[in-house]
Formats: structure tokens, sequence, C-alpha cells
């Protein structure tokens, strides 16, 4: 037999959750993806100790893509004053040593960059979660499509052409010094409520001009930021979308909406997933909430676009997990709380479905608990 053959073989009796998977120049080991979650524990946007354990931890655990948190295009795109960011080089300088450890591990060292528009400047969960007032030591004015708030916190101030300008640049910077700082793997959050979902979203976007009105027109703003990244972020490297599939809202932003929006972004050749989410734009959101309740989002893209899909979710289950992947509902599993909970979920699943092509990292391998 040959050892092409051979490969072939090991590989088909594998479990698919531990097939690898190639987008572009990129081949993640397994489908399992580490959520990015926000550590609210960082000091004007650099990463710090906590972030370099935390993340080291998820690659040595076996996560195929391990995604920083949400990394902030600038200042005022911070979801709270102690997010993470990537505005500037001394940022940049401090994720090289994470990402390449990320690396040296066999995962694929990835970064989300986000802003928060209107959803800025909130107080970490355990300080209160609230909205901090612009005229406080802590807070800052946040910007939006239209001066609707979230909520009652701080109104935003609508953004004028010249302020979408800047901030299409800081989404470009961004990708920039991500490439920079040897991230092989960008996800741009337009998602839960921020920025690129509020352009999207009727409940948040009442413009007037050619960034409002019309879907088509709600979504010009994410089609630009789509293209700013990508004049920085070379095309071998693969560029991923978390979008909010649905506001779950009457008469916000449906599924059959963001079908029509991803069949626009996969026309254009430049993003290679959508990490499919929802919610988060609006508190009349009714989620029915259970283990997997997102499935059927990423399934539907994926069916309706062709683009590739990650469902995202409460999961937790391996077999559910390798369930979703092995019936092509998505190509990714996205875990969040589950891999802070135990940050090798990958290991203890690859043992339980009995994937050949697994091994512990060999300063471990005298544990005989698995």
């Amino acid at each position: 037999m040959s050892e092409n053959k051979r490969r072939i073989l090991q590989r088909d009796r594998n479990p698919h959750l531990f097939r690898p998977v190639t987008f572009r120049s990129v081949t993640a080991k397994n489908r399992i993806m580490m959520s990015p979650m926000c550590q609210y524990s960082a000091t004007d946007g650099m990463p710090e100790e906590w972030h370099y354990v935390h993340l080291a931890s998820r690659a040595v655990g076996g996560a195929g893509i391990v995604f920083t948190e949400a990394t902030h295009v600038s200042p005022e795109g911070r979801i709270t004053p102690n997010c993470l960011g990537i505005w500037n080089d001394g940022q940049r300088d401090a994720f090289k040593r994470i990402a390449a450890f990320i690396a040296d591990q066999g995962a694929i060292p990835a970064m989300q960059i986000g802003h928060a528009g209107r959803k800025a400047s909130t107080a970490r969960p355990w300080d209160g979660a609230g909205s901090l007032a612009a005229d406080t030591d802590q807070g800052w004015q946040v910007i939006g499509p239209s001066a609707l708030p979230f909520a009652d916190w701080q109104t935003p101030t609508a953004m004028d052409e010249g302020t979408i300008s800047r901030v299409l640049d800081d989404f470009a910077q961004a990708a920039r010094r991500a490439r920079e700082a040897g991230f092989r793997l960008l996800e741009l959050h337009a998602a839960h409520g921020y920025l690129g979902h509020s352009f999207l979203s009727p409940l948040s976007n009442r413009r007037t001009d050619a960034y409002g009105g019309t879907l088509e027109n709600r979504s010009r703003f994410l089609m630009e930021t789509i293209e700013a990244i990508r004049r920085e972020w070379p095309d071998e490297l693969p560029l991923f979308v978390r979008l909010s599939c649905t506001d779950w809202v009457e008469e916000g932003l449906t599924l059959d909406d963001t079908v029509a929006v991803v069949n626009r972004i996969f026309a254009k050749g430049d993003v290679d997933l959508i990490d499919c989410s929802s919610g988060g734009n609006d508190t009349r959101q009714q989620i029915p909430v259970h283990p997997g309740y997102q499935i059927p989002l990423a399934e539907t893209v994926k069916r309706e676009t062709g683009i590739a899909t990650a469902a995202v979710g409460l999961l937790h289950s391996p077999d559910f997990c390798e369930e979703v992947v092995a019936n092509g509902r998505a190509d990714l599993v996205v875990l969040g709380r589950t891999l802070l909970a135990d940050p090798y979920w990958p290991l203890h699943a690859a043992t339980k479905l009995r994937a050949e092509n697994v091994d512990w990292p060999v300063q471990y391998e005298r544990s005989d608990i698995f």
C-alpha cells in the first residue's frame, strides 16, 4: 500500500471533527475553533500575561484555531476601558509572542478585530456592565450609524462620511498590524450589536444616505470594511466574518436578510467563512437558547450561499460537535464557555471519539487518566 493511500485510509477512519480543513494557504489540524471571548484584562489595549496564558493554554489543549478576543481598531471602539486593542505598534509587538507560541503548538493564530460602536464605553461585567458616560474619567463619546442608543445607554454620535472613512482606515491598519504580529487568520466582528451589525440592522440604522434605508445600502459599511481590510490583509490568508444572522426581534434583521448579504459577500471573493451568531442589538430579543440553538443559522447560510460556515452556541458534547461537522451542517464548531471550563477539551474529545491523528503534548504523555 502506498504511503498516500495509507494516509487517506487513516484520515477516513478519523472523526470528521479531527480532519484537517484548509482556507486559502492555511490548514487547521481540526475543525475546533476557540471563540473570541473578552477577558476585560488589558491596560490601554495592551495584551498582558493573562492573555498569553489564556490563549497559550488553549493552543496546548489542542484547538485547531485559537482566536484572540475582540481586539479593537481604535480606543473609542473598545467595549470597555479594559479591552484589547491593535491600534498602535506597541500592541502589535506585544502580540508577537502570543501568535508565535500558538503557531508552535500546531494551532492557527487568529485575531478578531472589531469596533463596538454604540455599545462601546461600558464597564466590565464584574463592575456592573453598564454604560460609562462620556464625561467620566473612564468613559468616552460613542459613535454609530444613527443617534439611537442601545437600551438606555449613551446616545451615539451619528457618523458622518469623514468618520466612516476614518474608521475604515482604522480597520485597514489593524489588519496590517495583525499581519505583522504573525497572525495567520483574521475575523471581522460584525455581530452582537457592535458597529458592523448596527449598520446592518434597521433597528439601529435610520440613515437616509447611501448607508441607510435598503438592505443593500445598510450593508455598504460592512462591504467597505471588508474591502479596507483586504487592502492590508494578504490574498493568501483567510478572512472570516462574524455576523448576527438574526436580531430575534420583529422588524429587525432576519436570516433571509443575512443570506442576501452573505451572497453579496461571497460573490466578491474576499471572505472565506461566516461565523454564524445572533442577537445582541436590541434588548427585546427573544432567543430560544438551548445547546446548538444557532446551528440552523450556520446550516441555512451554508446551504443557501455555498460559503463555509462556523456554528457557535452552547456546544459542549464531542458527539454533538461531530454530528454537526459530519453532516455538513457547518465546517467548524466554535467553542466558548466549553474551552473556558476545560482548555484541554479537544484532547479529551479526541480520546472519546477515538481520533487517530491527535497526540498529547509530549510533556504530558505520562498522564494515564485518558
